[in-house]
């Protein structure tokens, strides 16, 4: 489908990757995977043609068709939900469009027998022959079917885009892209701004896909679903095996291992020829062996393993003191934002030590509830904070409210409690900020360094129950294992607001469910909870979506019908006409021909009878063509 060769990019002088070479078969469903900054994004643009590079070509199939999802879209104010994902069907809007033009000329046409009239029928025929082809009919009943799976509501369809967050128009973006017959998807983190529910629905749409697909997602899960192949972009250059993500991260830390080996024996074999040369260099006989020695040592590819490979996050959340048994009890919780309802009669009880997991599609009110408990925001009804409760909480946009101007450690140290005062700096070397990167402006900061500096932070405070709303956004695999692995052995009560199912299998041991402005514990682990959601949502899906045809296909498909109708019923009104006009022509000549002789007309064979019979045809038809009309 696809063939990339010796493609490379630099930017200032600095290489993202170098000579890198694969190819992409049909069936393909590869994870492009790596460190941020590594070139994912980068090598999706150039695939989609919206960026060169430095060098190195590409070449595609004939005819080849790319649908591409980037993190940066823009959209036209003014247009509908519906309305803008109808946008993916260019083709069939240019057809309606030409339809509705031709029937506004048939509907002024009256000369049926014209040249331009059966030229201008002949193209309506073929464009709706067409339309047929391409999926005319059933275009807007698709488009529905894919923006509720993507967890709209029927209500949402009709309302404008702009009314809508960033999150909520990815989606619409992505709707129009799996709307689209492409032969390559390329997907650069689909998952982010998406509840379970619509991953879900989203993984059992790109399994059906016939077409290849280029993945870049930090979602481990996500990965091992859809993926068949990784490729992973790796000091300047690509690993490629046929296997997913959980399988080729087997095989890489195999590779690194021996990798690893390799660097060190050569290592060795470097120094005792450098040893050599100092040696032979003392002696003047020996100088020409040494020079020789040199050039063989120049020649010597060097073997090189990514300093990310051994550089990892390390900390742990600790608890301040020891709460007493209940840490909340909600007595019928309600919120509402102007007259949109969020939560109702919500009641809840949560005990010390427990670790939960707020879960349900977006906009049921899992991260208002979550404000709420931190007192955020204000509510009806009663919420009660236990004893010596101490809360720490991290926002779903925690990195925006770094301020921008201040230093790594600027920031750190201006929200350290007095007695965490001394530990800043060793705190921040743990998330990966060491000796001239905590002088570094928050501005300058990557979204992922920007999340590590917000965790930080939070340690560096005193609490005993924790809630995250998204803790793992814009975190690579590797950052969301070691914040998972630290959140386990967290001794004080946890809440994580979170649609990462990796994530939060082996972490939470109890589900709360986010449904109709209600809330319910589910009666199972997460792994049920999500087996559950994969039936119901694509019951509910069957449910919501209409089997009949979309409005819009179906009035073109009635105008189709009654024009062919109507075209039929002028045929016949004309060859009426015609035949009354002859007729009408034939009795006229009988009627001079009485005039001017009647004793010789009167004379040939029968004729009263076939004058009488040309009248009396006469009347049936013009009694034919009046009933016509009338209907």
């Amino acid at each position: 489908m696809l063939n990339v060769n010796n493609l490379s990019v630099y930017f200032g002088g600095d290489s993202l990757f170098e000579s890198i070479s694969f190819r992409l078969g049909k069936g393909d469903r590869v994870g492009l995977i790596g460190k941020n900054g590594a070139g994912k994004s980068t090598l999706l643009k150039i695939l989609a043609k919206n960026q060169n590079p430095t060098s190195g070509n590409i070449s595609f199939d004939k005819n080849c068709k790319i649908g591409y999802l980037s993190q940066d879209f823009n959209f036209e104010y003014g247009r509908s939900v519906i309305e803008e994902t109808y946008l993916a069907f260019e083709e069939i809007l240019k057809i309606e469009n030409r339809q509705k033009e031709i029937n506004k000329i048939l509907e002024k046409t009256v000369d049926f027998e014209s040249a331009e009239y059966k030229k201008i029928l002949l193209e309506f025929t073929d464009l709706n022959s067409q339309y047929e082809i391409l999926g005319g009919y059933n275009y807007q009943s698709q488009a529905e079917k894919i923006l509720l799976g993507l967890g709209f509501t029927s209500d949402d369809l009709h309302s404008l885009t702009d009314t809508f967050s960033g999150g909520w128009r990815m989606r619409i973006e992505l709707a129009k892209l799996l709307l689209k017959d492409n032969d390559i998807l390329l997907l650069d983190e689909p998952t982010n701004h998406l509840d379970i529910e619509s991953i879900i629905w989203l993984e059992q749409f790109l399994l059906k896909y016939k077409g290849a697909i280029i993945l870049v997602s930090h979602d481990k899960m996500f990965l091992d679903r859809i993926t068949n192949r990784t490729i992973e972009i790796v000091q300047h250059r690509i690993f490629d095996f046929k296997k997913s993500y959980s399988n080729y991260m087997i095989l890489r830390k195999e590779l690194l291992q021996q990798q690893k080996a390799a660097q060190k024996n050569q290592n060795k074999q470097i120094q005792q020829t450098e040893k050599l040369i100092e040696k032979f260099r003392a002696k003047a006989s020996k100088a020409s062996m040494a020079q020789s020695l040199i050039k063989k040592l120049n020649k010597i590819e060097r073997i090189e393993i990514d300093p990310e490979e051994n550089k990892n996050m390390k900390f742990g959340f600790n608890i301040s003191q020891q709460p007493g048994k209940i840490i909340f009890k909600a007595q019928d919780i309600s919120k509402y934002f102007g007259e949109k309802k969020v939560l109702s009669e919500v009641n809840f009880e949560i005990e010390r030590g427990e670790k939960i997991a707020f879960v349900g599609q977006n906009g049921q009110g899992k991260s208002t509830l979550a404000k709420i408990i931190i007192g955020e925001l204000e509510s009806e009804g009663h919420l009660k904070l236990g004893h010596n409760v101490e809360l720490g909480y991290f926002a779903q946009d925690q990195s925006s409210y770094l301020e921008g101007n201040n230093s790594v450690i600027e920031e750190a140290e201006n929200t350290s409690s007095p007695e965490n005062r001394t530990k800043v700096r060793d705190l921040l070397g743990a998330f990966l900020f060491s000796g001239e990167d905590v002088d570094k402006k928050i501005h300058v900061l990557s979204g992922g360094e920007r999340n590590r500096l917000a965790l930080c932070k939070l340690l560096l405070q005193p609490f005993n129950v924790l809630i995250m709303d998204e803790p793992t956004n814009h975190l690579d695999i590797l950052s969301k294992n070691i914040l998972k692995e630290a959140l386990k052995k967290f001794e004080g009560t946890l809440i994580l607001v979170s649609h990462d199912r990796d994530f939060l299998q082996g972490l939470c041991e109890k589900v709360i469910a986010f449904k109709d402005h209600k809330v319910k514990p589910f009666l199972g682990d997460l792994n049920s909870y999500l087996e559950d959601q994969k039936l119901s949502s694509i019951k509910e899906l069957e449910k919501k979506s209409k089997n009949s045809n979309s409005q819009n296909g179906n009035e073109t498909k009635k105008s189709f019908i009654e024009h062919k109708k109507n075209r039929e019923v002028n045929k016949k009104v004309k060859k009426i006409e015609n035949q009354i006009a002859q007729l009408e022509k034939e009795i006229k000549e009988i009627d001079f021909d009485l005039e001017v002789d009647y004793e010789r007309t009167i004379r040939e064979p029968n004729f009263f009878d076939i004058y009488q019979a040309k009248k009396n045809k006469l009347k049936d038809l013009i009694d034919e063509w009046e009933a016509i009309q009338i209907k």
